[in-house]
């Protein structure tokens, strides 16, 4: 399972692993959980690159996607895509 780590703002090292990514409304996003444990923690990160993809640069921007109605259509997109799979966020 692919591994990326992200920076915080305080300059901590963050570690997620990839459970899925798709495109939505020409955005890219990231399912990632915090382990490979069953009951690990889910997210869903947000590329903020601008148009720059990952095959451009080296670096990717992501943050954590905190907009509620943005969650609630990006989750169920995941959740489709995962059927055997309860998400949780």
């Amino acid at each position: 399972m692919e591994k990326i780590r992200l920076e915080a703002d305080d300059g901590q090292s963050l570690e997620f692993y990839v459970e899925e990514q798709a495109r939505i409304g020409g955005c890219d996003y990231l399912l990632v959980s915090d382990s490979q444990e069953e009951e690990s923690q889910a997210y869903i990160l947000k590329d903020m690159s601008a148009g720059v993809s990952a095959q451009d640069s080296e670096v990717a921007q992501y943050e954590f996607v905190e907009d509620e109605g943005e969650l609630e259509v990006v989750s169920k997109v995941f959740e489709q895509m995962l059927e055997d799979t309860e998400l949780e966020f």
